[in-house]
Parts: C-alpha cells; sequence; structure tokens
C-alpha cells in the first residue's frame, strides 16, 4: 500500500534475525512466508525487517501486503463499516485474489498483476510486480494465517489493548469509539487463527516461539 507509515525499531530486526534461522533449513525455491495478527501488531515492520535480514543472507524477498487486496479503498472501506459493522472480517478481503498471485509466484509466473491501494487518494489501482528474482515472498495481513498457498505461518501474539500507541503514531484512523467497535471484532476472529501458526512471537516482543 502507498503512503502508508512504517516504523521498524530494533526488536523487529531481533526477532527477524530469529525468523532468519528458524527459516534458512527450510527454504526452497519459491517459498511463501505469512506474517499475521492484530491491526497495529507490528506486522509490516516485521515484514520489512525480514525482508531486510533475508536478502542480506543471500535470501532475495519481497512482500505484499494484504491491505492491497481490500474490497474498497481504506476511507471508503471505513464507512462501510460504519453502515453494517457485521461486514468486518476476512470477507472484506479478497482472499482468493491474494491466494491466487501466491500461487502465481510459486509457479513461477511472471510478471504478477496484483491491486495497489494508494491511501491518501482513497483508490485501488493495479500493479505490475517483478518476481522473478525473488527466492521468498513475505505476505502480511491480519487475515494471512487463512492464506493456503503459504509455507510457513507467522503470528504475532498482540491484542487491540497492546496495540493501540503502534496505530496511534501509524496514524491511519482517525480515534473514535467506533474504531474500538471494530477491533474488537477483528479480534474475536482474528485470535482464532493463532492455532495455525508454524512460529509465534509473544505480546512482550520476545523471543520467537516454535508451536508443537
Amino acid at each position: 500500500m502507498r503512503g502508508d507509515r512504517i516504523r521498524v525499531s530494533e526488536v523487529h530486526r531481533e526477532r527477524a534475525e530469529e525468523l532468519c534461522e528458524i527459516l534458512e533449513p527450510r527454504l526452497f525455491e519459491k517459498f511463501v512466508v505469512a506474517i499475521a495478527g492484530e491491526s497495529g501488531a507490528g506486522k509490516s515492520a516485521l515484514a520489512v525487517a525480514l525482508q531486510e535480514a533475508l536478502s542480506a543472507r543471500g535470501h532475495p524477498a519481497g512482500i505484499f501486503q494484504q491491505d492491497d487486496y481490500f474490497v474498497f479503498p481504506p476511507r471508503t472501506n471505513h464507512e462501510m463499516r460504519r453502515r453494517n459493522l457485521e461486514q468486518v472480517g476476512p470477507y472484506e478481503v479478497k482472499l482468493d485474489f491474494l491466494d491466487c498471485n501466491l500461487r502465481s509466484y510459486k509457479r513461477g509466473e511472471n510478471p504478477i498483476y496484483k491491486p495497489l491501494v494508494l491511501y491518501e487518494e482513497d483508490r485501488i489501482l493495479t500493479e505490475e510486480v517483478d518476481t522473478s528474482g525473488w527466492e521468498v515472498l513475505l505476505v502480511e495481513g491480519t487475515y494471512t494465517s487463512l492464506l493456503r498457498f503459504v509455507d510457513f505461518r507467522v503470528f504475532i501474539d498482540r491484542d487491540f489493548h497492546q496495540t493501540r500507541e503502534a496505530r496511534r503514531l501509524r496514524a491511519r484512523d482517525r480515534w473514535e469509539p467506533f474504531v474500538e467497535e471494530v477491533l474488537e471484532r477483528e479480534h474475536r476472529v482474528i485470535a482464532q487463527h493463532k492455532s495455525l501458526a508454524d512460529a509465534v512471537i509473544p505480546p512482550d516482543w520476545g523471543r520467537v516461539e516454535l508451536t508443537p
């Protein structure tokens, strides 16, 4: 998504290095890693840090953001939620389209045509992405645990109470009681996805934990 603010800190880089240690023995050509968790949990920052860490180790990586695949652009989607809070959930996102793009990547099809959100303009365009040099594709977003064409799933285990300050710094939404309702609804959905993870980052951003 063009126009987003992503702040990468030292803790993101530390967890990214740990994930590299875990991932390197598992990597094969056209490997896909999903990074999931609630809004403001640090998915985008971790994806950037992991992209840099993998690339530094000789594993070129790219990033797809789930936010580009929303049915409606950001401000329009916010207004649609106001009209019907029941729509908050995975059906707001074209997960099937995103999965299709992941499948194309794994098949070596190139270029890939995907949506691109222009945040400030509240518009969705189409962009052409050359993925031919990527050994790894990182896909980050709230519901990416549900994608089929993923080889390794990371879950950031933080809820919307713990992410309030991060969302304020990112400044994507004007804070109001309605936003809290949306986040509570998202929480009820996303918390269930932790069980799908191969690796979990705990709420305090401590060391990466592999799941049984």
